[in-house]
């Protein structure tokens, strides 16, 4: 008996000797191990270094608490994951989730606040056995530090998406909108956007969601041209203060004065986003007593530009099968007027097919009008961005365009081996001046011929920048269509190539990541309701019960001797 309790006693102090040393160890060497196949706990290094650098409290609400169905459900745990994940790296990061429509008696204030700050709510539908109701759920986090709050969307509202696909998409898309979120409140504002004026460019007005966007993360101001006709050096050193530079819209012929102050611009490391018309036609100019307007090209004196960067813009329109739809009045009935939706297949809607982080993920982007783009050969590396479908071809200006093309039914024999024609294109390298080998249009001291390593975007439409105004003159949501009540990706996508040109800490490659989340089949759970039930319930008890019984009898034969 003696050596037996000295042999208990060593073990059990061996145990003990062995758990505070693995605490030891666990103290001075912290790790986690992730198990899934996709690595979807694994942090990015962006992530994770931004995440160690929140020195102060950051508290992060997250409204995703409630009655809603399993895709919210799937939503919230992958959310809670990536969250407590924060949290072991970061003590200073805590979290929780609220119900903001708990209250009953304050629902509709709330809901209304929420509104306000731009957090819409989404409507889903229960289903329980054929049992269906209706619940509202706000998708949504705030983020606060040191006094400053940010909202994260958590949820992708994919245009034609089920439930379920946008809660896949929205996970994929979760490290990076709380990551996004915790640099925007972190980190103090550093680069500066410079939205480029005095050619006939898109008004502030029909950008305001853009920029209203935009200055969340960067400082960004108006730069005009018109003082290089009278100051070109001085204006050029102005505008070199700048990181981007974003041009949307251009309708006047740039001078080779001004030409030359964005060509040095770009040759000294400055990022520029072109959103060029080639062809003058507008869907406003339709709306007449002939329903028709004739299309016809610009002459915005950039050919030779674009040329020496290794691209060309054409004069042509894309015509596309895959297009988003106009409403059209139709008629009259009482006193309002009825309104049809109709395929308008100038207005192609692009699906990025790109796996680059700019478009990964991102939802149709709706096009207006734009033109096809030739690549070059020169030594600058292009990536194709957006193509449009491959049942699209291009057509020559000037052309003559009616309202009459909604009744067209085009056959697919006519865009045979015509389509996926480039319409927004990255540019990355060491951009060679167009001024090179050429007379200068004014002296400057600092011109150079072959510019450091750089990147420009050049998109063949203007008007995806251009956000809709409501009856009050109040800029909508970019991407939003108050006629169809449609959302498209445009803002998306356009965030997206602002911080790929400006992002110095790799944030946007988060956007590649891949993570493959399995979803029940609900018409498969349905049809086997019961023998779903047995399965997972019903078996356990009596495997549990079983073992039990079989514990307790051989229990009783041991002892009853």
């Amino acid at each position: 008996m003696k050596v037996s309790w000295t042999n208990s006693l060593k073990k059990s102090g061996a145990i003990v000797l062995l758990v505070i040393a693995l605490n030891l160890v666990g103290h001075f060497f912290f790790t986690r191990f992730d198990l899934t196949q996709d690595k979807r706990y694994t942090l990015s290094e962006t992530t994770l270094s931004l995440v160690k650098e929140v020195k102060e409290p950051l508290i992060i609400e997250v409204f995703l608490k409630g009655n809603f169905p399993g895709e919210f459900k799937k939503l919230q745990s992958e959310t809670q994951q990536l969250l407590e994940e924060f949290k072991a790296y970061n003590s200073n990061i805590t979290f929780q989730f609220i119900n903001p429509l708990e209250n009953e008696s304050v629902r509709d204030t709330v809901m209304a606040s929420f509104i306000a700050k731009g957090m819409l709510p989404v409507n889903v539908t229960i289903n329980d056995k054929g049992k269906q109701t209706q619940e509202v759920v706000f998708p949504w986090a705030l983020a606060t530090y040191e006094g400053r709050t940010v909202k994260v969307p958590l949820l992708k509202n994919n245009m034609g998406a089920s439930t379920a696909e946008k809660v896949v998409s929205s996970v994929q898309h979760l490290e990076y909108a709380f990551a996004h979120g915790i640099q925007s409140i972190s980190k103090p504002k550093q680069k500066k956007i410079a939205v480029i004026k005095g050619n006939g460019e898109m008004h502030d007005l029909l950008m305001a969601d853009f920029i209203k966007q935009v200055r969340e993360d960067y400082f960004i101001g108006t730069f005009t041209l018109d003082s290089v006709a009278k100051k070109p050096s001085e204006s050029l050193a102005y505008l070199k203060k700048y990181d981007l530079a974003v041009i949307a819209k251009p309708t006047e012929a740039f001078s080779d004065e001004e030409k030359l102050v964005l060509d040095q611009f770009i040759l000294n490391g400055g990022k520029t986003l072109w959103l060029v018309d080639q062809v003058n036609i507008e869907m406003d100019s339709l709306y007449n007593s002939s329903g028709s307007s004739l299309a016809f090209p610009f002459d915005l004196n950039l050919n030779d530009q674009f040329f020496k960067y290794g691209l060309r813009i054409n004069p042509t329109l894309v015509k596309d099968v895959l297009a988003t739809p106009i409403a059209l009045a139709t008629g009259e009935k009482g006193s309002a007027t009825q309104y049809t939706q109709y395929p308008w297949f100038y207005n192609p809607l692009i699906y990025p097919n790109s796996k680059h982080p700019i478009v990964s993920n991102v939802d149709g982007i709706k096009f207006q009008f734009c033109n096809g783009i030739d690549l070059l050969k020169n030594d600058i590396k292009k990536t194709v961005l957006l193509t449009s479908s491959p049942y699209s071809k291009t057509v020559g200006t000037p052309v003559e365009v009616s309202l009459d093309m909604v009744s067209e039914r085009p056959e697919q024999a006519e865009f045979a081996g015509k389509g996926s024609i480039p319409v927004a294109v990255l540019l990355e390298g060491n951009f060679r001046s167009m001024y090179e080998n050429r007379v200068l249009p004014f002296e400057e001291k600092t011109f150079q011929k072959l510019g450091k390593a750089n990147k420009m975007i050049v998109i063949s439409d203007g008007d995806v920048i251009r956000n809709q105004i409501d009856k009050d003159y109040q800029p909508l949501e970019l991407g939003f269509d108050k006629w169809t009540n449609k959302v498209y990706g445009n803002k998306e996508f356009l965030l997206n190539c602002v911080n790929y040109l400006l992002d110095d800490s790799g944030l946007i490659n988060i956007r590649s990541k891949t993570v493959e989340i399995p979803l029940l089949d609900k018409e498969k759970v349905y049809a086997n309701y019961t023998a779903s039930q047995v399965l997972t319930i019903g078996l356990p008890l009596l495997l549990l019960a079983v073992f039990g019984l079989v514990f307790t009898i051989l229990r009783k034969r041991k002892y009853a001797k």
